[in-house]
């Protein structure tokens, strides 16, 4: 997994905090993983899947 490209928020703090990255797999999925565990177990979800969860989340910061 060291070929992916790894991104985190914006709004994420230096120190690291209590943050996930996440990296687009491929056109089918993206990966989460911990921040401080970047070694550790990753979470694979589809990518419709975390488009429809990026998308709740921007309604309710909106609402």
């Amino acid at each position: 997994m060291d070929h992916l490209t790894w991104k985190k928020s914006t709004r994420s703090s230096p120190n690291g905090g209590h943050c996930v990255e996440v990296a687009t797999a491929s056109s089918d999925h993206v990966l989460i993983r911990d921040s401080k565990a970047v070694r550790g177990p990753l979470l694979r979800i589809s990518s419709p899947s975390w488009k429809a969860f990026i998308q709740t989340l921007t309604h309710q910061a909106n609402t």
